[in-house]
């Protein structure tokens, strides 16, 4: 699953032993968020009884002061402020915003549906519309490697299609709205933690507005119960704790390595998904997935490859 580029985190960078490129603190910061995300429907699937809208609320809610506890202790609260006095900045911060949050509604609605499968194909599919994005929108050139695997990717879309009787919409959804996500956070001119915690506040009014209309009406969750109102609160660690050691890890580590490290997570959530969930896999599933890793292979054989040139 490709991951935002979030690089131009301002978290302070420990001292470290660096391995062909790659150091040691990078690996298992990356391999944490990584891990952490394929674990996720665990989670999702613990508050599957509570409406996917209002556990998206609280996502966004409870990811403000988490967020905000990195920026006070980082000190670099000036990026944020000058960001929240810039309209442009407040325009692509919320486009990104309404990006991640239909990316966290499909997913855990997913989830939620006994679709998590359709979920982890949407993230194996992502880094190659990634390829083909940069191609139709930045102009960036395929390599032959690259242009075989986007076409196998979308020989596998089909695939899916034609066996359900119906476009992916879960696998394509989640393909897209990350997709665009990690697009356009890219041109967010702000750091990726400024960044985040600029997002989830831009979310909090809407947010606080349905939890507070469910609470009114006496259908919210939080505060029902203490399993509830904790599982609840844990959603703003959950969500932000990752992207917070990925955007550490990132920037320690080589391309390459993040490409292939990516995998991670949505073989995680396939395999819970069949193994823990029950899920079928089906007959489209079962030669689409193949089409999609061989397409993965070649793309991270092809960026491999542009390492070595790249070093030489």
């Amino acid at each position: 699953m490709t991951r935002p580029n979030l690089t131009g985190s301002n978290m302070t960078k420990p001292n470290m032993t660096k391995t062909g490129g790659d150091s040691r603190a990078g690996l298992v910061y990356a391999v944490l968020a990584y891990v952490a995300w394929g674990v996720l429907p665990l989670y999702v699937k613990a508050v599957d009884h509570v409406p996917a809208a209002e556990v998206v609320a609280h996502r966004v809610l409870w990811s403000v002061p988490v967020a905000g506890a990195v920026l006070w202790l980082t000190g670099r609260w000036q990026d944020l402020r000058v960001a929240l006095c810039t309209p442009r900045y407040l325009a692509m911060a919320a486009v990104t915003a309404g990006l991640i949050t239909v990316n966290w509604s499909v997913y855990i609605w997913a989830v939620f549906h006994g679709r998590a499968v359709d979920a982890a194909l949407g993230y194996y599919i992502n880094p190659l519309f990634n390829i083909a994005l940069g191609a139709a929108l930045l102009g960036e050139r395929l390599t032959r490697l690259q242009g075989v695997a986007v076409a196998l990717a979308a020989l596998a879309v089909i695939v899916l299609s034609v066996g359900a009787g119906q476009v992916p919409v879960v696998a394509l959804g989640i393909t897209l709205s990350w997709g665009l996500y990690a697009y356009f956070k890219k041109r967010l001119p702000v750091g990726p933690n400024q960044g985040f915690l600029l997002e989830v506040l831009i979310l909090t009014g809407p947010a606080l507005a349905l939890v507070g209309t469910l609470a009114l009406r006496g259908e919210g969750h939080f505060g029902a119960n203490l399993s509830d109102t904790l599982l609840l609160m844990l959603a703003g660690v959950i969500t932000a704790t990752p992207l917070m050691l990925y955007a550490n890890g990132a920037k320690l580590l080589r391309l390459s390595t993040i490409g292939i490290l990516q995998y991670i997570t949505p073989t995680l959530i396939f395999l819970t998904a069949v193994f823990i969930f029950g899920e079928p896999v089906g007959l489209s599933r079962a030669i689409a997935l193949p089409m999609i890793w061989v397409a993965l292979g070649l793309y991270s054989l092809s960026l491999l490859r542009e390492t070595s040139t790249a070093q030489s």
